[in-house]
This record gives structure tokens, sequence and C-alpha cells, in this order.
């Protein structure tokens, strides 16, 4: 090694400590204290969360499926909230329907600024990734996550089917589906005309970030006044709520107070009964009342425990239950006993 190398490393070495000598004198103990909170997260662990598909198609998995395959699947895992042809709107809006083949060829949906009575998800979507993204990530309801990418190929491609998109015999696969983006009837239809997108035009506020000598509290400045906040009375009440919402209570039905204790109702609503049942209207399925009132004086306890933890369906229409395995055996006996008492 020639001793101009040397003299380089050793400068470039020297250089290096001076500069964290630096970096570590400037740092406050606020920052250090936030640099040594958590850790890197492992390739692995990046990989488990990163599975967003783009519009460009950047993080597509490889793979195909066919609209054949996509029918058997639709069948067993999609059918009972969506339909056998995605027309249901029994559960959720319709996925299929208002299309046009005059839509696909112009990439706009007539529709749309019609008189059609419902909008559905081949009417709205513009990108055939946006599909595939949330089957992927959030199908089917009660298990997402659960469908392989050849399944979710699968399944796309028979929706696109079902909306004359692509025909009966076709395989969607990572090679073609650029292709099919240009057979979308909306694909034309997003346009940045309108709010302050793409960023040109002027906020209704003058605020400025505060980077030193910020206020200690925040003052609310404004508020819903007190006689318009309960001019619909309690929403709570009017929507079928899944999973936990923000609200406050309304002033005409006070927040009971939280039982200390694990209640039927309590377990009800951590096991996501609550998003298909309601204690006194069918929502989806039965209202717990309507139970009670179904075997009231029979010893059915077991029975409607092993029904809760297989799921089927038959019983009160033709609305299938997913199984419920996750719920324990103590958790499931209490709710059991909640809803036979269900009045």
């Amino acid at each position: 090694m020639s001793t101009l190398i040397k003299a380089a490393r050793a400068a470039l070495f020297a250089a290096a400590v001076a500069l964290g000598g630096q970096a570590s004198i400037a740092a406050t103990p606020a920052e250090a204290a936030r640099a040594a909170l958590g850790r890197t997260a492992t390739p692995a662990e990046v990989g488990a969360w990163d599975i967003d598909v783009r519009p460009d198609f950047q993080g597509l998995p490889k793979g195909s499926g066919t609209v054949s395959q996509g029918q058997k699947i639709w069948d067993g895992k999609c059918a009972s909230c969506h339909g056998d042809f995605g027309e249901s709107n029994e559960v959720f809006s319709p996925i299929v329907g208002g299309t046009t083949a005059a839509d696909i060829k112009r990439g706009r949906v007539a529709s749309l600024t019609g008189n059609q009575p419902y909008r559905t998800t081949l009417m709205k979507v513009s990108t055939v990734s946006t599909l595939w993204d949330y089957i992927h990530r959030a199908m089917p309801w009660n298990a997402p996550r659960s469908l392989s990418a050849d399944e979710v190929y699968a399944v796309t491609a028979y929706l696109l089917n079902l909306g004359d998109i692509v025909p009966a015999d076709f395989t969607l696969s990572d090679r073609n589906i650029a292709v099919v983006q240009q057979t979308m009837p909306n694909r034309n239809g997003m346009t940045l005309q309108h709010g302050l997108w793409p960023g040109r035009g002027q906020p209704d506020t003058r605020n400025t970030a505060c980077m030193k000598d910020c206020a200690g509290t925040v003052k609310v400045a404004s508020a819903m006044p007190a006689y318009a906040r309960d001019a619909h009375g309690d929403l709570a009440a009017q929507q079928r709520m899944v999973g936990p919402t923000r609200g406050a209570a309304a002033a005409s039905t006070p927040a009971a107070a939280a039982p200390d204790e694990k209640t039927g109702a309590k377990l009800a609503g951590q096991y996501q009964c609550m998003a298909c049942h309601a204690t006194d209207r069918k929502l989806v399925g039965p209202s717990f009342a309507d139970i009670a009132r179904k075997y009231k004086g029979q010893e059915v306890r077991d029975t409607l425990a092993h029904k809760i933890r297989a799921g089927g369906q038959g019983a009160w229409g033709s609305m299938p239950m997913p199984p419920q395995a996750q719920v324990s055996d103590s958790d499931l006996r209490t709710v059991v006993g909640w809803i036979l008492e269900a009045k």
C-alpha cells in the first residue's frame, strides 16, 4: 500500500471521528431519548406490511388466475355478502352493474351523471390495481389476507368478467393486468380539477407551523353550537356499526356507565357480533330477542354454542354466519347466556 493511500485513509478516519463527535455534542437529551426508542424493522417485518399495489402495478406479486377458478372461490367465500353475481346490496353496495360496452370503449361511465339509482364498484373504480389490492388486503371480510396471490387474480378475473371487461375464458396475471387496465370502464374518470389538488389553490387559513416557543396548551376556538348538536338524534342508533367508532353521546341518550365485569353485551361487541345482529331488530341476521323467543324454555345452550363456534346457515334464512373459532369457551358460554336472556 502506498504512503499516499495510507495518508488518505487516515485523513478520512479522522474526519469521520470529528463529525461523529460534533453530532453527539449537538444532540439534545430529548433527541437522544427519541433516537433510543424502538429498533430498525427487519426485512421480513417490512415485507409483511409492504403489500400495497399501486396504479402503476408496483408491488404486484407474480401469479395468475382464471375466471372459472375465481367463480369457485367467489361462490365459497364471497357470494354470501355480495351475491352470486356481485349484484347484491343486502350487506354491501353492489360491485357489478351500471356499465356498458360504450363506457369500456370511452373510459368514462355515463350513468355516473345520469339517474342511476345506485353506484356500483365497477362504475366508480378507475384502476384495476385498486380491486386487486383491496381484495388481497381486506377480503374475505371474516378472514382478510387469507387468499393467495393466485386466488386474488382469479377472483379479480371473475369480477371483471361479470362486468363484461374480460371474456369467460380469460386468465388474469401479472403479465397482462396492465392491458386490462386499458379496458376499465371508468379509467378516465379521475380528475385533478377539484379542491386544492394538486396544490395550486389558496387555502382558507394562513397558519404557519410552529417550530419553537410553541404554546403549551391548545384552546378550542370554535365548536358545534349546543342547539345543533342533537338535531339528528342518536346517530349511533341509526347506523349499523362495524367495529369501534368515535363520537359523543347525544344529549337525549347519555352514555351508560361501562360495566366492570365481562358481560354478554360487551363480548358481543368485542367479537363483532353486533356487525350482523342487534338486540331488538333484524340486521343481516336475526335479533337476539328473536333468538331468545324462539328457544324460550328450551335447553339449547350447548347447541347454540356449537352453532356460533362452527358457523352455518339455514335456521334463519340463506345468509350464512361465519365460524367464530377465536372465541374462548368461557366467553362463548357468557354470550349464549346473554342472548337467551335478551328481551
